[in-house]
């Protein structure tokens, strides 16, 4: 299997900060091997999760067997069930902190890709994933183009409500400004 054109984005490149990965993220592409074809999207909205004191990241109620990726080394992928039918995939940054993945522009023939679930269903990725780093197949972070700082929204993350007003209201969603690609609700 040939991975799709383009730089292959190193590890490290999640070894820094979540909020400052999911802002670089915007413009990347995410690439995942179904069995047969690449499937391939450029990353247009990220959710940073800061780690263990962060609230609202999975994290927060310490390591799990489910949680234990995030624990690891940056550049890995986290991938989870949510409302026990979508899934969920994240870019770790490390120490219990990971970047979600929430809406990317892929080919109209993948379905839609603006949201968690939706972007995994279209480029095809399962649980099976998490764990897997960034760098070789089946999954791959690729260098796309950068997005200048007065493209970007920064916004409230979606969903978080039960982690209590000061993590709810802080500005850790970020998308491409106006993009009809991101999710709902529309920053």
């Amino acid at each position: 299997m040939t991975p799709p054109p383009g730089d292959i984005l190193p590890l490290d490149f999640a070894g820094r900060p979540a909020a400052e990965v999911a802002r670089a993220l915007l413009g990347q592409r995410l690439a995942a091997w179904d069995g047969r074809r690449w499937r391939t999207g450029r990353i247009l909205e990220t959710e940073a999760y800061l780690g263990p004191h962060d609230r609202a990241a999975h994290s927060f109620k310490g390591r799990t067997a489910r949680t234990e990726v995030m624990f690891g080394p940056p550049g890995h992928a986290y991938v989870f069930l949510v409302y026990g039918m979508h899934l969920c995939v994240n870019v770790v940054t490390g120490a219990g902190a990971a970047v979600l993945l929430r809406a990317l522009e892929v080919d109209p023939a993948l379905g839609r890709a603006d949201g968690p679930g939706r972007l995994t269903r279209a480029l095809g990725v399962r649980l099976a994933h998490s764990g897997h780093p960034l760098d070789p197949p089946p999954l791959l972070l690729l260098a796309g183009e950068g997005i200048p700082p007065r493209e970007v929204v920064a916004s409230r993350r979606v969903g978080i409500d039960y982690a209590g007003p000061g993590w709810a209201r802080r500005r850790l969603r970020f998308s491409l400004r106006g993009h009809p690609g991101v999710s709902a609700p529309r920053p």
